[in-house]
């Protein structure tokens, strides 16, 4: 499977997408839309729920979604992360790299878990969860199968 890559060029962005001939408006608008789609498709994966659903619609088998996950890492880098509201989309974009979380996240039960994490995290943010400290809540709100197991 090839890796998932941003494009670093007007003409790779344009030829890939049919528009290879356009004007700068119809570049600018396309871009734009663009921006919006993948901000609020990353926004999503915020929401423990809406990767269950993803998750128990077969997406997660899919090699090409797996290589759209690992394009959108590029929403990490500081120029595109200040434009997320919900930081918890990127640590589920981090999680969702690996093969075992998505397969934990089909199962309503790990779905929940991971929610009810997130929603101590929310209420509580400097408390420990489950008696780990801060730097070990982020292993916390993994499923069972994919939690350190260092302590």
């Amino acid at each position: 499977m090839a890796e998932a890559t941003v494009p670093n060029s007007v003409e790779a962005i344009t030829q890939d997408n049919g528009i290879g001939n356009a004007s700068t408006d119809t570049y600018n608008e396309f871009i734009k839309e663009r921006f919006e789609v993948e901000l609020e498709f990353v926004q999503c994966l915020a929401n423990p729920w809406y990767i269950n659903i993803i998750a128990q619609q077969g997406y997660f088998d899919k090699p090409e979604f797996i290589n759209y996950l690992k394009y959108l890492k590029y929403w990490k880098r500081p120029e595109y992360a200040r434009f997320i509201v919900y930081p918890h989309a990127l640590a589920f974009l981090d999680l969702l790299q690996s093969k075992e979380f998505r397969e934990d996240m089909k199962k309503i039960d790990e779905a929940t878990r991971v929610h009810e994490l997130q929603y101590h995290h929310w209420r509580w943010p400097n408390h420990d969860i489950d008696g780990a400290d801060e730097a070990d809540s982020f292993d916390a709100a993994k499923p069972s199968s994919t939690a350190s197991t260092a302590g």
